[in-house]
C-alpha cells in the first residue's frame, strides 16, 4: 500500500458534460493492481499467472476480496451485504475499493494532463499488440509509486456510473490491455453491472476511514438518490441499457 496525501481533484464525465470537484483525505492505494496470486491465497482459487492482475473478476467478487483481506488482517470489514445490497462503513479501517475520485486523484499523481507520462513507458495498450493483461510492475510507476493505473487492466471503483440511466453499473478506470491512447486516461469513465466480469477489468485496493455519516471521498449516499432521480434530457451518445 501507498500513503496518497489529501488534496482536490476535478473530475469529469464527458458523457453529461459536466465537471465537479472533490477535496480528498488523505489514504491508501495499493501500489499494484490485485494480482492472482493474492485471490487465490485468499479466496482459494487457482492462478494460472500468479503476477498478472486478476481480471474477469465482477465488482461483488473484489469487494467480497476486500472483505477476506480485511478479516485475514483483524481490521474492520468495509462492507457488509444484504443480499446483493453493499453498505461501505466509512469510517472501517479494512480495504475496500477506492473511489473515483480518489482513484483519479492516485493515478494523476500531480499530473494534469491525461496521461502521467508517455504511453509506451507506463502503460499496456493495444499499441503494444499483446492478447492479455501483463505482469504487473513491468512499465514505470507514477510519481506516487503506482505501477499500471493506467492500461493492462481496467480498475473497478467504489461509485455509480449514472444511476439515472445504467441503474447499479459502478465504474471502473484506467483503460486496458485492448484499449488505444483515447480510453487509457485517467479521466476517462466506464462502468458495467455488478455482476459482470470481462478480461480486461480487476482492481486495487484502497483503506483509510472517515469521520463521517453520508459518504466520503467524493462519494455519498445522498448524492446517488439526487442522481438516480434525475429525469432530464439524454445526454449525447447515450447507449440504453438492454
Amino acid at each position: 500500500m501507498a500513503p496518497i496525501a489529501g488534496g482536490a481533484v476535478t473530475l469529469h464525465d464527458a458523457r453529461r458534460g459536466v465537471r465537479w470537484s472533490v477535496d480528498l483525505e488523505p489514504f491508501e492505494i495499493g501500489v499494484y493492481a490485485v494480482t492472482q496470486e493474492l485471490v487465490a491465497e485468499l479466496l482459494g482459487e487457482p492462478a494460472r499467472h500468479p503476477r498478472r492482475p486478476a481480471t474477469d473478476v465482477s465488482w461483488l467478487r473484489a469487494i467480497r476480496f476486500c472483505n477476506a483481506a480485511s478479516e485475514w488482517e483483524g481490521l474492520d470489514p468495509a462492507y457488509t451485504f444484504e443480499g446483493e445490497d453493499v453498505t461501505w462503513h466509512v469510517d472501517a479501517d479494512g480495504y475496500r475499493l477506492p473511489t473515483e475520485a480518489e482513484w483519479e486523484h492516485a493515478c494523476r499523481a500531480g499530473s494534469t494532463g491525461p496521461h502521467y507520462g508517455l504511453l509506451a513507458e507506463i502503460a499496456w495498450t493495444s499499441a503494444d499488440g499483446v492478447t492479455a493483461p501483463q505482469e504487473v510492475g513491468g512499465r514505470l510507476p507514477n510519481l506516487n509509486g503506482l505501477f499500471d493505473t493506467l492500461g493492462n487492466a481496467w480498475e473497478w471503483c467504489w461509485d455509480l456510473l449514472d444511476p439515472a440511466r445504467y441503474g447499479d453499473y459502478r465504474v471502473f478506470r484506467g483503460g486496458g490491455f485492448a484499449d488505444d491512447a483515447w480510453s487509457v486516461r485517467a479521466s476517462t469513465r466506464r462502468g458495467g453491472a455488478p455482476r459482470m466480469h470481462h478480461e480486461d477489468v480487476g482492481f486495487r485496493v484502497a483503506r483509510g476511514g472517515f469521520d463521517a455519516v453520508d459518504g466520503a471521498q467524493g462519494w455519498s449516499a445522498r448524492a446517488d438518490e439526487e442522481r438516480a432521480a434525475y429525469d432530464g434530457p439524454t445526454p449525447p451518445g447515450w447507449t440504453p441499457l438492454r
